[in-house]
């Protein structure tokens, strides 16, 4: 019997294991380049834009061998929770979502966010695509901390076929909204106007544009302002009286339910009239709902605030002061014209940057929409962005409970009131 070379063969497995070893690195090592782990947290862990930002993560790593992203992604109000623990622990991502204004202000007092200042100067090719009236909202003691991507505005969406069966046209002031509102209600609309009032979000959104609407721009600015709060105008209670109007005709339905709910029974034309955002545009067009339109919030006649500011503030990127550099190229890939284009195209949502909006990716509804944004004399900022949370949330649960007739106006101005004084 031949006795097996064993020594060969065991030459031969050991080269295999090493050359093995060598290769499972990625090819890093063999290119000079070491691996770069970049943390990409945002608020959208459902669909379409999991998968959107899912598929762009691939396509960067698929351009940048060296480099790995980590995404992690939870849900609006979890998501603010989490981010401002994270920045007052040190602990931010390195590439992250940020709302504009109040919310940009918060994380850049932490002492944790990257100043993109010298970034837009060194890089004009990128930077120039930015629509500049969205740069404001990141911009804080003259330096810029955030890149804008998503833009957007509040409306109400009305239905085109119900408002020429009952020969009605968009109001152009808050009389004669009311006047449409009670026309709807004698052709036997019981809930003319619908909103899901469970979520205090969608509340906010009506309180703040009601209150640019009623009290005077100086005055939202002082107390917007934490240092300087009083919110001791008249015009607050009359915001409310007309918030706790409105709520009449949306019956008792829209107490029961949520946003998305009454965003669905918009969209099955169920009822004629609601206050959406043009990022839902899309989410109507898909249900196949009847034709639409959408006005801005009336004029309020004989009241001291702006009768055609817009809300809606942009929504962005913010980086890490300690991020790598591979997470400001990241960021700029995230703000290219193509991502942007894209975006829209498959979410629906508008977009910051210049050319990501045409024809070509848009229906005429979103064209038509980011030109109202465009020409909006003043956006404003979303009010629970704009205000002190705290502040914010008592004029939410306050509303909440004004829709159920458990308080008043009043009453709930005095317990803001209080909230500043202390």
């Amino acid at each position: 019997m031949k006795k097996r070379k064993v020594l060969p063969l065991l030459l031969f497995l050991t080269v295999i294991f090493l050359t093995a070893c060598n290769s499972d690195d990625g090819g890093n090592e063999a290119s000079g380049e070491e691996e770069v782990i970049i943390d990409f947290f945002h608020r959208w862990p459902n669909e379409p834009r999991k998968s959107f930002y899912d598929d762009k993560i691939a396509e960067y790593e698929s351009e940048h061998p060296n480099v790995k992203i980590n995404v992690n992604s939870v849900l609006n109000d979890s998501y603010k929770e989490k981010i401002r623990v994270l920045a007052s622990n040190d602990e931010l991502p390195d590439v992250f979502t940020s709302w504009s204004d109040s919310f940009a202000e918060d994380m850049v007092s932490t002492g944790n966010i990257m100043p993109l200042d010298q970034i837009f100067e060194d890089d004009t090719d990128w930077s120039d695509n930015f629509l500049e009236s969205q740069l404001s909202g990141f911009t804080v003691d003259e330096s810029l901390y955030g890149t804008p991507f998503t833009v957007d505005g509040k409306a109400f969406f009305y239905n085109e076929k119900i408002f020429e069966e009952n020969n009605l046209a968009p109001p152009e002031t808050y009389d004669e909204f009311i006047d449409v509102l009670d026309k709807l209600g004698d052709a036997g609309y019981g809930t003319p106007l619908v909103e899901g009032l469970t979520d205090k979000w969608a509340i906010s959104h009506y309180l703040g544009t009601i209150f640019e609407r009623v009290v005077d721009p100086e005055v939202l600015e002082q107390d917007y302002n934490d240092e300087t709060a009083k919110f001791e105008d008249p015009g607050y209670v009359r915001g409310l009286e007309i918030f706790d109007e409105l709520t009449d005709y949306m019956g008792e339905t829209s107490t029961a339910i949520d946003h998305e709910a009454a965003r669905n029974m918009f969209g099955n034309d169920e009822v004629p009239i609601i206050y959406l955002q043009f990022a839902e545009i899309k989410m109507i067009e898909e249900m196949g709902g009847e034709s639409f339109g959408f006005f801005d919030f009336p004029e309020v006649k004989d009241a001291s605030g702006n009768p055609d500011s817009l809300t809606g503030a942009p929504e962005g990127w913010m980086v890490s002061k300690d991020a790598p550099e591979e997470a400001v190229d990241f960021m700029k890939f995230l703000t290219s014209e193509e991502t942007a284009f894209d975006f829209t195209q498959k979410d629906g949502q508008l977009n910051a940057i210049k050319g990501g909006v045409t024809e070509e990716n848009s229906s005429e509804a979103s064209v038509n929409a980011y030109e109202m944004v465009m020409e909006a004399s003043d956006t404003a900022p979303w009010f629970d962005n704009a205000v002190d949370i705290d502040t914010a949330d008592i004029f939410m649960r306050g509303a909440q409970s004004l829709a159920t007739d458990q308080t008043t106006p009043e009453e709930i101005m005095d317990e803001v009131q209080n909230e500043v004084l202390d």
